[in-house]
């Protein structure tokens, strides 16, 4: 079940408020995991015995962790994160890692594996990077470990964030399971209300309607397109991206906010970044915040140690160790994103100019200026959403050859005045919030006393329902891209 679909907006989300404004505080979290397991189960039934089952083994093996100090503590972390990793390789990776099994023993004249293929689970890559969260954080004594089942099912299964993010700690929302009376005012409620249809006007009326081109440029034969079109093509999907996956967590922070809970920021204007660096301090900042906290951070520690000397061919040790560090955890975090080459290409390509950054590039791009920075920027990332799009490392290279051959080219893409308004209404979007007018205004919008504000708020927002409920019939269901990871 997905958040823009009608079954969710027209019988799922309002049974499910209904049923729970009007249920007792006590139960309020009973409901909400039930309706939670019911709201997975709907998409993926098949997994979802495997994954309540790993939820239980998870709650008892790292309660049972809490009463063991050194090497028993760590042999019972250790069954835990191997565990979730492994059910992660299994329903992800084992279909990509048999069939390049397959295709190096065929270079060698040895017939091929035989292998089922293995049914993707949708919310997989996000439910374990919550359940590793937890791990770490009980095993490192930065959280205590929740006391009751319910209330760890309850992290692990809250439906808002529970397919795409945002990745939410422990630590973040254990008080707010508890006790959730100071965020159950009506202010919250209607805040919540309009940033779930803020974040569904920008997945139906603009990421949708911009994927359109996005599909009939990257699908037109390499004769047709031409330089132009390739970059029309590449900038469209660096927009859709952005208004798919920062709509589904808008969403999810909306869902959750009516429901009494504060998720995480996941998106902070990303395309004003003045470097990669910034960037990833912009973009999905609940997984570059993951990555640092339980990939870069160990694994530059664990470096460190290793490196006694200040100097390594000429880079100080420290510039060797960000390296190194950099380098790895974006290559996980680019097979993180999917079992494919394309991906560990993409997440090799941000490692070096993250690299790049530490090492020279950001000198380089102070002196050049805020705005040639930014632009720069949005350049080198249009240049990677290109080969995280692409389906193989083949296209990727013919569709960027066709961006940098400066030729013509006949192709049959009309792109007409709706598009360009879109377009132009999606560029202005996707920046404008870093105006400090533009965000003192919508603060004011947000916690104005005004009654007379709130109505008209409220009834924007419902014409704004309704209009993408009304795109919706009209031009069918279009999943979340980040459904895919």
């Amino acid at each position: 079940m997905a958040f823009n679909s009608s079954l969710f907006l027209l019988y799922f989300l309002p049974g499910f408020l209904i049923v729970y404004f009007l249920l007792p505080g006590k139960l309020k979290n009973w409901f909400l995991l039930i309706a939670s397991i019911l709201f997975y189960s709907w998409g993926a039934p098949k997994f979802l015995p495997v994954l309540v089952l790993s939820v239980i083994f998870d709650f008892i093996i790292l309660r049972e962790m809490q009463h063991h100090e050194g090497r028993a503590r760590s042999l019972l972390f250790w069954h835990s994160v191997v565990l979730n990793i492994g059910l992660l390789l299994y329903f992800k990776y084992m279909n990509f890692i048999f069939d390049q099994l397959s295709g190096s023993l065929g270079r060698f004249g040895i017939s091929s594996v035989k292998w089922a293929d293995v049914a993707f689970s949708i919310g997989i890559s996000f439910i374990t990077f919550q359940k590793l969260a937890y791990a770490f954080d009980v095993y490192k004594r930065s959280f205590p470990g929740f006391k009751r089942f319910t209330d760890y099912a309850l992290y692990i299964f809250m439906f808002p964030q529970l397919l795409a993010g945002p990745i939410v700690r422990p630590g973040q929302i254990a008080d707010q399971i508890a006790d959730r009376s100071s965020t159950s005012t009506i202010d919250c409620k209607l805040n919540g209300f309009y940033r779930f249809v803020i974040g569904l006007a920008k997945k139906v009326l603009i990421a949708d309607f911009l994927s359109i081109t996005v599909n009939a440029i990257f699908a037109l034969d390499p004769s047709q397109l031409s330089t132009g079109i390739a970059w029309i093509g590449a900038i469209t999907y660096s927009l859709q991206i952005y208004f798919d996956f920062s709509g589904y967590s808008d969403m999810a922070i909306g869902l959750a906010l009516m429901a009494g809970f504060k998720l995480p920021e996941n998106f902070n204007s990303p395309y004003l970044s003045r470097s990669i660096t910034e960037f990833w301090r912009r973009w999905h900042i609940t997984l570059s915040l993951w990555f640092r906290d339980y990939v870069f951070l160990p694994l530059a520690y664990s470096t460190s140690r290793k490196l006694p000397k200040e100097y390594y061919g000429g880079i100080r040790a420290d510039k060797v160790i960000y390296l190194i560090a950099t380098t790895v955890t974006f290559l996980l975090c680019g097979f993180w994103h999917g079992a494919a080459w394309n991906f560990i290409l993409w997440g090799v390509y941000q490692g070096i100019f993250l690299v790049c950054d530490r090492l020279f590039l950001l000198r380089y791009l102070k002196k050049m200026g805020k705005v040639m920075a930014t632009l720069l920027t949005f350049f080198l990332l249009t240049i990677g959403w290109v080969i995280f799009h692409s389906g193989s490392l083949h296209s990727a290279s013919v569709f960027l050859s066709k961006m940098f051959s400066f030729s013509g080219g006949i192709n049959d893409i009309w792109l007409n005045s709706k598009f360009w308004t879109v377009f132009i209404l999606a560029v202005i979007f996707s920046v404008w919030s870093g105006s400090k007018k533009i965000e003192r205004w919508v603060d004011r919008v947000y916690h104005s006393p005004s009654n007379r504000i709130l109505i008209v708020m409220t009834i924007l927002a419902i014409l704004l329902l309704i209009w993408c409920e009304a795109n919706i019939n009209a031009a069918g269901f279009s999943p979340f891209i980040y459904f895919r990871f």
